[in-house]
């Protein structure tokens, strides 16, 4: 599939199907560029669902699988927009520290209002919200669903 500007879009193949991920850099620069960044070096390859709530979100980035770990690279600012939470979101986890995000992502299930401007939003599901659907539920996830792979658009031979 074409897409309008594939050097900001995300494709994850996981144990669920494949999800497509329109990143945007209007509202969360750093952290459109962190996630390339880790994805370009297969970061994600393997890591698992590991905190999935039912009618809320489903979050993965922790090489570790327990939600304690990230990458080695240093946490990013908080980069905080009035971007809503809502189906298909696509925003960065943190600690209790607005400035701790790193590697951790989740996407919303469902409209989360109670997250806005306390999460910085990074991209939205544009293909595939099917699939995380039905990612495995649990906190934590016994037999966890994973990325399978996650790749920069721009990167993925399109023939």
């Amino acid at each position: 599939m074409a897409y309008d500007n594939p050097e900001d879009v995300l494709i994850l193949d996981t144990t669920k199907g494949k999800v497509v991920i329109k990143l945007r850099p209007d509202l969360a620069p750093k952290h459109v560029t962190r996630i390339k960044e880790l994805a370009r070096e297969n970061f994600y390859d393997g890591v698992v669902f590991h905190r999935v709530i039912d009618g809320f979100m489903a979050q993965t980035g922790d090489p570790t699988g327990t939600g304690a770990g990230g990458s080695d690279k240093p946490d990013l600012e908080a980069e905080f927009s009035a971007e809503p939470h809502k189906r298909g979101t696509v925003s960065a986890a943190r600690t209790a520290n607005p400035n701790s995000a790193n590697s951790q992502f989740f996407i919303c299930f469902e409209d989360a209002p109670w997250l806005n401007k306390q999460y910085s939003v990074f991209g939205e599901v544009i293909e595939g919200m099917d699939n995380v659907d039905q990612i495995k539920k649990g906190e934590p996830v016994r037999d966890p669903d994973s990325i399978t792979t996650m790749r920069v658009a721009s990167d993925v031979d399109a023939g």
